[in-house]
């Protein structure tokens, strides 16, 4: 995955228990406070994800996620805790400050539980379009009925063809995570290809696609104390703009900012990079 990521990056690994995190970071060395990245969950999602974001900072640290791109694919039934445990375990390897945490859509809402759990870890987080896709006992994210998801072996074709092939990840870019198709590149289709493709790539989207990993993020974001910042695409699918403002409702001492990115969808990192890395670099500066 290291050809999808811009010059002056390169990749390095790191053990958990779960597997190995593969990561991408500038070949110089920074005394700024670390700031990483972490990609949202979806068939081929990676680190590439902020590719167009984190060579604007110093310090950046971008990650695939156990299951996905370039980092170890156990074949096991994932649950929340699994991925919580394992950004724990990787923050704790590469930094020995703080951190600020960005990080979108599932992965987000983990972060919020990360921040919970083990403050020490978490400076501050931005988060794009958090969810846990239960929130306040609605479930937002399943498409495909569970008895069709459950199936052995037809789960696994499910998946070939909807995560496996030019089209279908165009027509999912297109139709479900952008607002404006004419900003989906043959890079990020070929991106988000070759990290599907992987061996096992199907244990981990499958367990996103199964409602495995969901949960009421409302829950924890009344006990957050970490600083944050939320960023909203205006016309993100499945978790819209109004489940944002009523999460940021929940706690707006720890919730400091709500701001809408205007003509993008749950990816507006991806599809509108300089608004996001404009309202990243802001946030930073306040803290």
């Amino acid at each position: 995955m290291l050809k999808f990521h811009p010059p002056g990056f390169g990749q390095k690994f790191t053990q958990t228990s779960l597997g190995t995190i593969a990561y991408y970071t500038q070949n110089q060395a920074s005394d700024e406070t670390p700031i990483v990245f972490l990609h949202s969950f979806g068939g081929g999602s990676s680190a590439y994800e902020w590719s167009k974001v984190y060579p604007v900072f110093d310090s950046t640290i971008a990650a695939d996620l156990i299951g996905w791109g370039d980092s170890s694919h156990p074949a096991r039934d994932y649950r929340p805790e699994d991925y919580v445990m394992t950004i724990a375990e990787f923050l704790k390897k590469i930094s020995d400050q703080p951190v600020t945490l960005v990080a979108a859509s599932l992965t987000g809402a983990f972060a919020i539980r990360l921040a919970l759990q083990q403050p020490e870890l978490v400076r501050s987080l931005f988060l794009i379009c958090p969810s846990g896709f239960d929130d306040f006992g609605q479930n937002a994210g399943r498409r495909i009925p569970l008895d069709i998801i459950n199936t052995p072996i037809l789960d696994r074709i499910i998946y070939t063809i909807g995560a496996t092939n030019d089209f279908a990840v165009r027509n999912f870019l297109e139709n479900f995570l952008f607002a404006n198709r004419d900003r989906i590149t043959p890079e990020m289709i070929n991106a988000y290809l070759e990290s599907a493709r992987k061996p096992n790539a199907d244990y981990a989207a499958l367990a996103f696609l199964r409602g495995d990993l969901y949960f009421d993020l409302s829950l924890y974001v009344s006990q957050l104390n970490t600083p944050t910042s939320i960023v909203w695409g205006s016309q993100a699918q499945f978790t819209d703009v109004e489940l944002g403002r009523r999460l940021a409702a929940v706690n707006p001492e720890a919730i400091r900012q709500f701001q809408i990115v205007p003509e993008s969808g749950v990816l507006a990192h991806l599809e509108q990079p300089a608004i996001v890395a404009k309202l990243l670099r802001k946030w930073v500066e306040t803290l």
